[in-house]
């Protein structure tokens, strides 16, 4: 029988994201004066940066899918990936692309590798963990020259966020290990079966339908970036940034860690690009604090991201399971190489004597 409490338990779960969105809207009409030049911001990141950077990869990958190439790399690449990640070889086309090109490239080639049995969900599910990255331009282009305005410090982000993926996929290969849902069939037969191959006679049909894909998922992207610009602007307007911002510093204080860091973290982890931004332009002697928590968001990747991600694989039977704790282990583990090249290569020391 029910008590009082969990009758209001009950209700509380049933109208919580009602009463979420309630005060969101609420919030966008009272925040409005600086609401708007964040919304506008947004976009303007989403249409200089993210557009240039992502849908040329995005209509690549979907074109490629429609060639043997993904063929081709698992039949080359199969006795790498299956010891090393405990994937079928096909998966390298994901690990690959999702280097090269950045978020979420890696998470939309794992769920159409489901979506087109090309592999298992447990191997699907372990490609998440691990092939969603981002790409050199944005770590060495966007954060090392533009932010940091160093190249060294770009490529001592990349070349650390790269050895963090490996990891992530090493340790993510006992996923699910014995279990697995996978025909027997071979994947070429598989890919060529559900996907139709481009050919001269089918190409405009092809890039067509390449090109509405990405079309799709770049305004999925731009859709977040704006709501997301949008949360983080009434975050600082209503003060409950500087909130948290308060109730964390004793803790930063007690590591020995500048209390300015702390915005710039809470920032990235709602969405990388403004917290990295903000991180990077805090001045310090001990430039590698800033160095090490930019490896740790570029590793994460940000809630931002972890929601397109969700909404991409909400198409298919994956578990998002795997890559939150992936992303996390992947933030964790570039922090540390970061600090261990740091203290072992001088040439990646940047502190101020």
């Amino acid at each position: 029988m029910f008590t009082k409490t969990n009758i209001y338990v009950v209700k509380l779960k049933r109208n919580l994201l009602p009463m979420l969105f309630l005060g969101f809207t609420f919030c966008l009409l009272l925040f409005s004066k600086s609401n708007l030049p964040a919304v506008k911001s947004g976009l303007q990141l989403w249409a200089t940066s993210v557009v240039p950077s992502l849908f040329p990869f995005f209509v690549a990958t979907e074109l490629l899918m429609h060639t043997n190439m993904v063929t081709l790399l698992g039949n080359l690449l199969n006795p790498l990936m299956k010891p090393l990640f405990n994937v079928r070889g096909e998966g390298a086309f994901a690990f690959i692309m999702g280097i090269i090109s950045g978020y979420p490239v890696g998470a939309k080639i794992a769920s159409n590798f489901r979506q087109n049995n090309i592999c298992s969900k447990e191997e699907c599910e372990r490609l998440l963990s691990f092939t969603n990255n981002s790409g050199p331009l944005f770590i060495i282009g966007t954060v090392g020259i533009l932010m940091f305005g160093n190249t060294s410090i770009g490529i001592l982000l990349f070349i650390t966020h790269l050895l963090a993926c490996i990891t992530v996929g090493f340790l993510f290969r006992y996923w699910k290990k014995g279990k697995s849902t996978f025909n027997s069939t071979s994947s070429s037969n598989i890919v060529n079966s559900t996907k139709k191959t481009a050919s001269f006679s089918n190409l405009g049909e092809t890039l067509a339908e390449s090109i509405t894909s990405s079309i799709s998922t770049i305004l999925l992207i731009g859709g977040f970036v704006v709501i997301f610009s949008s949360i983080i602007s009434i975050l600082k307007a209503s003060g409950l940034l500087n909130g948290f911002t308060l109730l964390l510093a004793p803790i930063f204080k007690f590591l020995n860690v500048d209390t300015t860091f702390i915005q710039g973290i809470l920032t990235g982890i709602l969405e990388i690009t403004n917290g990295i931004n903000i991180i990077s332009s805090i001045a310090c002697k001990k430039i590698s604090l800033n160095i090490i928590f930019a490896a740790f968001l570029l590793g994460f990747g940000g809630i931002s991201i972890l929601l397109q991600v969700w909404s991409i694989t909400s198409k298919t039977d994956l578990s998002i399971k795997p890559y939150v704790y992936g992303k996390l282990l992947h933030g964790l583990f570039a922090a540390f190489y970061s600090y261990i090249f740091m203290n072992i290569f001088p040439f990646f020391n940047f502190d101020l004597s």
